[in-house]
């Protein structure tokens, strides 16, 4: 049977209307779950960086942690704490995206610092977390750098990349590899910024207390861990001085 060209054009509107509709309410459902991962995945990487999180056995578990144990907020690049962006909207350091704010201008992005509690002095600062975003050899490398109470001395970090080399580059995520900036500085005696850097190579003899060893194979990926680390501390070093001399409130 022919059907008339109104008829045809008909049809494929209501089609494209109900398929449009399926689809709309499908990524609404999936946006939700994708939020839910997200937002699991960046409270790993923060406790990570200063805790074994292995031992946690269920995501309910670490959420738990996460909310007994880690308090947030968002500062500026001169280190004032911010509570609403631009628009007037409420901000949360844990969905600020950092990937997206490190296309700005550092003097434009909003830097969001995480505060690791005392267990046994809630009200009591144990470690402060820094997020930061960089460039490996390949694609995005980014990292969350822990600093004990003195916000000198480096607690821990958490490392993670897109499609550093298997073997090379992508070991920055290896334990043995993050446990080496643990105990190093990131300002000297005189509380001038100085940060720790990967050295070139491994198994290098005499290493101060502002380096590490590299990655053996993978100097770019190391040079862009430096990169990032001192890129990112330098933005984050207002707020630190003011915490330094009580000038800003560290936790709001």
């Amino acid at each position: 049977m022919q059907r008339s060209n109104s008829y045809v054009v008909m049809f494929v509107i209501i089609l494209t209307v109900v398929l449009g509709g399926l689809l709309s309410g499908a990524n609404q459902l999936l946006k939700e779950a994708q939020d839910k991962s997200i937002d699991l995945d960046t409270k790993k990487k923060i406790l990570g960086a200063v805790m074994d999180i292995s031992t946690i056995t269920s995501d309910t578990a670490l959420l738990g942690t996460y909310d007994r144990r880690v308090k947030s907020i968002v500062v500026d690049f001169e280190g004032n704490v911010l509570t609403e962006d631009s628009k007037g909207n409420k901000l949360i350091a844990e969905k600020v995206n950092i990937q997206k704010q490190y296309r700005f201008d550092p003097k434009d992005r909003q830097y969001p610092v995480f505060m690791f509690m005392d267990s046994e002095s809630p009200g009591k600062v144990k470690s402060y977390i820094f997020p930061m975003w960089g460039a490996g050899l390949w694609d995005w490398i980014s990292g969350f750098v822990a600093v004990q109470s003195d916000l000198r001395t480096i607690a821990g970090v958490s490392f993670d990349h897109k499609t550093e080399t298997p073997g090379l580059g992508a070991r920055i995520t290896d334990a043995t590899v993050k446990d080496r900036f643990k105990g190093k500085f990131i300002f000297d005696e005189g509380g001038n910024f100085k940060p720790v850097v990967m050295v070139k190579g491994e198994n290098n003899a005499g290493l101060d207390d502002y380096q590490v060893d590299g990655l053996s194979g993978a100097t770019m990926t190391a040079k862009g861990v430096n990169r990032m680390i001192e890129g990112y501390l330098q933005c984050y070093e207002p707020y630190i001085n003011k915490v330094k001399t009580g000038q800003t409130v560290a936790i709001k």
